[in-house]
């Protein structure tokens, strides 16, 4: 699993890459928020694991910081 994860993160990397410069940062931070709000829906269902409040606090503040980079 290791190898096509990495192989996936680095063609999605080189693909940002062909964007326009202005839009690729906020592609890039998109998709950094979907994968943090990804990581605790897996950790809740998939693990079994509901996150705790410093999960939450954690990933809310990451999720600010990728809406003061959106807007």
């Amino acid at each position: 699993w290791t190898l096509p994860g990495t192989f996936s993160l680095i063609a999605f990397a080189l693909v940002l890459t062909r964007v326009e410069a202005d839009f690729s940062g906020r592609a890039y931070a998109a998709y950094g928020g979907i994968d943090i709000i990804s990581s605790l829906v897996w950790l809740w269902v998939a693990e079994n694991s509901p996150p705790d409040r410093w999960d939450l606090f954690g990933s809310t503040l990451c999720l600010a910081g990728v809406g003061v980079i959106l807007f």
